[in-house]
């Protein structure tokens, strides 16, 4: 199969959900580049990335964003199902397709969809390099693999799901042997759009994650 030229190609996997592959600007198909997995928070859809693409062609990384089968993923609806078989396909068509750094490859969410990376992301260490949790509410896994690193943020004034949570999962990770960076940014329930940029170079750029965020607070679709 041909692999895609830059920019947004839907999966072509479901009919009203389904998601889409993006190839960063400037990306020659025969370099093998980073690759996170999105998933969006409860009620949304893949699309709630479209503002993160300016962090994803700086870094040049391979965005795989990928809608819940319903309004949120399968886990909060009593236990992983079908939303991990259609996740399972997007992966297997996006390395169809693109050539990925197999020593990159992340999963990152939003709210429940933060919760939902985390849990997907420390059961499959063995497959995910690298997990990102932004303003996660629960953990919850069947078994674990191996120890990935861990970003995690969240809004001190977050009234939807509650900063504490996450305070405590970044110790309870560091003390399991996981390379964790916690990032608590004033303000809400919303994903910063620097906040957003950290993480992300934390998966291309490890060390770009070692200090305080001080940069101005925009929502992620705004960049």
């Amino acid at each position: 199969m041909t692999a895609p030229e830059p920019g947004q190609h839907a999966l072509g996997l479901g009919s009203s959900r389904d998601g889409f592959i993006r190839v960063p600007q400037g990306h020659r198909p025969e370099v093998a580049a980073p690759l996170a997995l999105l998933l969006h928070g409860a009620g949304g859809s893949a699309q709630d990335w479209q503002g993160a693409f300016p962090i994803f062609d700086e870094l040049g990384l391979i965005m795989l964003a990928v809608d819940s089968r319903v309004a949120s993923w399968d886990v909060l609806y009593g236990g992983f199902g079908p939303d991990v078989r259609f996740i399972d396909s997007a992966l297997a068509r996006t390395f169809e397709r693109c050539s990925v750094d197999a020593s990159r490859v992340a999963i990152a969410g939003f709210s429940d969809g933060a919760s939902y990376a985390l849990s997907l992301g420390l059961t499959n260490g063995d497959l995910f390099t690298h997990v990102l949790g932004f303003s996660p509410g629960f953990v919850s896994t069947d078994g674990r693999r191996g120890r990935p690193p861990v970003f995690l943020s969240h809004g001190s004034s977050d009234e939807v799901l509650p900063v504490s949570f996450t305070r405590d999962l970044a110790a309870i990770l560091e003390g399991q042997g996981h390379q964790v960076v916690y990032e608590e940014f004033d303000g809400g329930h919303v994903l910063p759009y620097a906040v957003g940029r950290q993480g992300f170079r934390w998966l291309v750029e490890p060390a770009s994650a070692s200090h305080v965020l001080t940069d101005a607070i925009a929502p992620i679709p705004e960049p």
